[in-house]
């Protein structure tokens, strides 16, 4: 039985659990106009190339991913419950895969947590895509106290 005082975030600490080689399929079964939402982003992100290119990125950032539940939701979701760790810190996700009535991906939602983390996730991504068009998306990248 899981120990309910222990954060999920700091998931299992077993190393035979954390995983490096999922993939959700899910992510290439897009709709065009799929739409994104989550604790790492401001505003939603819309369309398949752009939640494509995100997750992409994003899925990198991961040591690895150690499962709590991955499944149908309903008749016709999906959802992954996962821990693991960015940049060293612990971090726990839940995302909910939404499809439309052809199968495609149309909605995710993809909460992360802690807060600490969620804003070390977003500022990662914010590096990563300053200058473009998807850094509107995350906090902005850090800035040491020379102003570089």
């Amino acid at each position: 039985m899981a120990d309910k005082s222990k954060p999920m975030y700091l998931g299992s600490g077993d190393p035979a659990r954390q995983r490096t080689d999922y993939y959700p399929a899910w992510l290439d079964n897009l709709a065009d106009d799929v739409t994104m939402e989550g604790s790492v982003l401001n505003g939603v992100v819309r369309g398949a190339e752009d939640v494509r290119t995100l997750l992409s990125y994003a899925r990198t950032l991961y040591e690895y991913q150690d499962f709590i539940y991955i499944g149908g939701y309903g008749e016709t979701d999906f959802v992954e419950d996962y821990t693991s760790t960015v940049g060293g810190e612990p971090i726990a996700n839940i995302a909910v895969v939404y499809r439309n009535a052809e199968g495609l991906t149309q909605h995710l939602v993809v909460n992360h947590r802690p807060l600490s983390s969620v804003l070390l996730f977003s500022r990662l991504m914010g590096e990563h895509f300053a200058g473009t068009r998807y850094a509107q998306y995350f906090a902005a990248p850090s800035v040491d106290a020379d102003g570089g």
